[in-house]
């Protein structure tokens, strides 16, 4: 896959931690507002820049998009952001609870994502690619990478071990406890040549940031009568993973109420489906098994592995097998993606957080799953088939703020 070095736009080293930011689609605009209070560098006043007018606007208004193009430009006047100067790439390193994960980062081809050689399992909502490719043709830049993993290489190994040893541009704790490090590599052509000979590269996280970088890089080509294919439009900027540096994890699944049935009769109608048991561990140990959290206390429900079909990526998948086993025949969940029934919650947040809203009366029913592996993702990817909605959970997430690729 083709890999390019960009002139970035980024922090001062010693208002790093002060600029990075988490990404714009894990919080929400009151949680984003708060983050940012009395941190007038924070990435967030460009990511989501709709912390910077009243709550009740909507969120597709154009003074989102035109506030975060102002915010980049001071930004950038006031020396808080700086130009690098030259071409390169970096290294970036997140270490979250002792694990470490260490990808690249560069810019990537628009054609290359056109053409599946960077890899989809998901779905996108048209609203969502509207909002990001006003986003990113506003500003005249990718403000955020997408998060990307591929089949990692010895060679590609080697050369970030001599990068590491090396003094880093950025090194800080975020909020969150994850430490974030940066390297910059001045000398790029080595990585270059190595990523030529990565065949496929995989969309982990940020499906729509792709998307919308893909159709601003129409739009720019259309309006643009000397396009020549390279210009700095064609790429957009990402963070290259080795796969087996990755964890995902589980994505649970509540359910507001039990669709008339009373526990009892959801207990007897789970046990047509598999063997369930009380359980003092709310997590199930391994694929095949969901943790079930009702009436103030947890089961488990294991499927027998013969009806599992291992074959197929997408109906092996637990998040799969509970919708088509127990949320869609026993709790009437039809489709995952519009039922106002079903909420989704990211495995960071932990089972505590199931019982609460269940026992508060707010949900009826909680499920814990097993996560979906780096490699059930991209099988189900190589397949060209999509994962269902809310499969994977990555953490660490990227932060933002700390590279942006301008046009």
């Amino acid at each position: 896959m083709r890999l390019h070095p960009f002139d970035a736009l980024r922090p001062r080293p010693e208002l790093a931690a002060q600029v990075a930011a988490v990404p714009y689609d894990v919080v929400s605009r009151d949680e984003a507002a708060s983050l940012a209070q009395g941190n007038t560098h924070s990435f967030l006043h460009v990511g989501r820049s709709d912390i910077d007018l009243p709550g009740d606007v909507d969120p597709h208004d154009p003074r989102i998009y035109r506030l975060a193009r102002e915010a980049l430009d001071r930004f950038v006047d006031q020396g808080v952001l700086v130009r690098d100067g030259a071409a390169a790439l970096y290294l970036y390193r997140q270490i979250m609870d002792g694990r470490a994960q260490t990808g690249l980062v560069g810019c990537v081809h628009v054609d290359d994502y056109e053409r599946d050689v960077i890899r989809k399992h998901e779905k996108t909502r048209q609203d969502k690619e509207d909002d990001r490719t006003r986003h990113v043709l506003t500003l005249e830049a990718h403000a955020e990478p997408v998060f990307l993993t591929y089949r990692g290489r010895a060679d590609i190994e080697v050369l970030a071990g001599r990068v590491l040893v090396t003094e880093p541009l950025y090194d800080f704790v975020a909020p969150d406890q994850v430490r974030h490090t940066v390297w910059r590599i001045s000398d790029p052509a080595a990585w270059v040549s190595a990523f030529d000979q990565v065949p496929l590269a995989y969309v982990a996280d940020g499906h729509h940031r792709s998307a919308s970088a893909w159709r601003a890089g129409q739009e720019r080509r259309r309006a643009n009568p000397d396009h020549r294919g390279n210009d700095e439009y064609n790429w957009f900027l990402a963070v290259l993973f080795p796969s087996d540096q990755l964890r995902i994890l589980p994505y649970n699944r509540l359910v507001r109420d039990l669709g008339g049935k009373s526990p009892a009769d959801v207990l007897q109608a789970l046990e047509q489906v598999g063997r369930v048991s009380r359980s003092a561990v709310p997590e199930p140990s391994g694929p095949g098994a969901f943790g079930v959290y009702l009436a103030g206390s947890w089961h488990r429900l294991q499927l027998h592995p013969n009806t599992i079909p291992k074959a197929d990526p997408i109906g092996s998948l637990d998040v799969s097998l509970l919708q088509d086993r127990v949320l869609g025949p026993i709790l009437g969940i039809g489709d995952p993606r519009t039922d106002k029934r079903i909420d989704f919650v990211g495995g960071i947040r932990g089972t505590p957080d199931l019982e609460r809203r269940v026992d508060s009366g707010e949900m009826a029913i909680a499920f814990s799953l097993f996560p979906t592996t780096v490699d059930q993702l991209i099988a189900v990817s190589d397949a060209g088939a999509i994962m269902p909605p809310k499969s994977t959970w990555f953490e660490p997430k990227l932060r933002s703020g700390l590279f942006v690729h301008t046009f």
